[in-house]
């Protein structure tokens, strides 16, 4: 599953039509993790499954197009995981997200790496030290998601973020978004320095030319994505 999922992150990843990437599920479960059953006994095929999602992880953060979470069900341990490791997740209010490994011996210490650079401290441990879930509003208001809707209006906010990133140019979102993950390991005053290099350079794309030179002549841009 991993592999598929991976293959189909980067398979059209250079295609210029690509503009963002939605994950979502069918059913009820969006994703309960790992399979315990498959990693119940051989340390090497647990070290491969690990260091696979951790791939598929970095691949996200990598594309140049921005990762939507689209949440309406349960997502546990490495699902909990995966979902918070999307540059956005919507979800709806009544969707859950556990990390609940420590109940069967196995404390989720990979989805906790993810789950405690986003959320607030007190709130990441409950989670991880209880294993208990927390509701899609509850997972809102710790900052875990982006938003949080009733179920019928899942598919509208998508729609509304979609379009809002297709309106932009792909180049200069792949620009943000690299810098955006590389400045949050550096320090404040290394990312500021680093932040006025990637503006200087931002101003040398075709696009930011279009697009000042259109806001002037108040006309939509016609992006080239370059």
């Amino acid at each position: 599953m991993m592999c598929a999922l991976q293959d189909a992150l980067i398979k059209d990843k250079d295609n210029l039509d690509l503009r963002c990437v939605v994950l979502t599920a069918q059913g009820k479960i969006w994703s309960a993790g790992h399979n315990l059953k498959e990693l119940h006994n051989d340390p090497k095929i647990q070290a491969c499954v690990f260091q696979k999602l951790t791939d598929v992880i970095n691949d996200i953060q990598r594309l140049p197009v921005p990762v939507l979470g689209k949440v309406n069900g349960y997502a546990a341990a490495a699902g909990c995981q995966l979902v918070v490791s999307c540059d956005m997740v919507v979800c709806t209010k009544n969707s859950k997200f556990s990390t609940p490994g420590a109940g069967v011996g196995v404390f989720c210490s990979t989805p906790g790496v993810a789950v405690a650079r986003i959320m607030s401290r007190p709130k990441s441990a409950y989670m991880l030290m209880t294993g208990l879930p927390v509701t899609g509003e509850e997972a809102y208001i710790s900052g875990m998601v982006t938003k949080a809707v009733v179920p019928e209006e899942l598919d509208k906010e998508i729609e509304e973020i979609t379009n809002a990133i297709k309106a932009k140019s792909r180049a200069v979102i792949s620009l943000g978004k690299e810098f955006y993950y590389k400045q949050l390991a550096m320090s404040q005053a290394e990312a500021f320095s680093a932040a006025q290099e990637k503006m200087c350079e931002n101003f040398q794309l075709g696009d930011t030319k279009e697009g000042i030179s259109s806001f002037f002549e108040k006309r939509p841009p016609n992006w080239k994505h370059q």
